[in-house]
């Protein structure tokens, strides 16, 4: 086993999200209930994108990306949370649970970095409409892309590595509904002040690069729309971006107030309710977000009903 050269433990139980019993069932169908709106949400996005060819352009492919990301996402996390609220121990294998370490890293620094590069787009499509579509070309679109994923390998090898190399000596149980970095360092007999800002460094930069991105891109936009004339183009300037704001605040405020402080400051506890904004709520929440917020998508939906009705 993996786990043999670092590790006495093969295997970890998780706390999950309470102990108090009379909470289990009404918190399993809960987020049964959140898990379901979130694979309807973002596979209902993925395939009235696929589908729609007036959605195929660079703002809805990295549309497409997001939902697929929340939608691979959740799954690597809430299936496995469901049991802790119906089985007595949930346990998990040492191999399991850096494998789901492994996807959760992966698909979070993923979706911070195709965030930054949704800012991107919109920053050129308001501030240079002329020259959009040269600049948002399809290799650049891929580009973009490839660098999204290729920063979600990177820090998912790096937090794994991290880790693996820890020792958990005795005990197993994980104060957490998944296996995530803080609570296996907290668990690790030999885990050391070094262990813990290779955490903050990495998690600075999965979630500072994309910020320091985006704020740029915002600060172009706003001086932009400021200079537009008139009241109604101003208007519709703010509108096609207030959907990406809103996804932007929710996962880059729960995921920094997370991460971006010591244990020391928020205890673990208050850490899995801030972990399920960006683990459970905003995936759930996005397609919604730029489905009843967006005019493109909302008339595909209105097409796609039609021509179910009628044919």
């Amino acid at each position: 086993m993996a786990a043999d050269n670092s590790s006495s433990v093969t295997e970890f139980i998780l706390a999950g999200l309470t102990d108090q019993p009379g909470l289990q069932l009404p918190l399993f169908f809960l987020f049964l209930a959140f898990y379901v709106v979130t694979m309807v949400g973002n596979l209902g996005l993925i395939v009235l994108i696929g589908l729609n060819s007036h959605l195929h352009t660079p703002m809805y492919f990295f549309l497409f990306n997001l939902s697929l990301i929340d939608f691979s996402y959740s799954s690597a996390i809430i299936p496995k949370m469901l049991m802790s609220f119906v089985l007595k121990k949930n346990v998990i294998s040492y191999t399991g649970c850096m494998t789901q370490l492994f996807f959760f890293c992966f698909f979070a620094i993923s979706e911070c970095f195709i965030l930054s590069a949704m800012a991107y787009d919109r920053y050129v499509a308001i501030c240079k409409p002329l020259l959009y579509t040269l600049t948002m070309s399809p290799p650049l679109c891929f580009f973009l892309l490839l660098g999204v994923y290729g920063m979600g390998v990177w820090g998912a090898l790096a937090h794994m590595g991290n880790i693996l190399y820890l020792s958990f000596c005795a005990e197993n149980l994980i104060n957490h509904y998944m296996c995530d970095v803080l609570p296996l360092l907290e668990l690790s007999c030999n885990s050391s002040f070094v262990n813990i800002l290779v955490v903050f460094i990495l998690v600075a930069i999965d979630i500072g690069v994309p910020i320091v991105t985006i704020f740029l891109s915002y600060g172009f936009i706003i001086s932009s729309i400021f200079h537009i004339s008139s009241t109604e183009g101003r208007s519709k300037a703010f509108s096609t971006c207030s959907s990406h704001i809103i996804a932007l605040s929710l996962f880059f405020g729960s995921a920094a107030f997370a991460y971006l402080k010591p244990p020391s400051v928020i205890p673990l506890d208050q850490g899995k309710l801030s972990s399920l904004f960006y683990t459970i709520v905003v995936p759930m929440l996005n397609p919604l977000i730029y489905s009843l917020r967006n005019k493109d998508v909302k008339l595909a939906m209105k097409k796609c009903f039609n021509r179910n009705i009628f044919y």
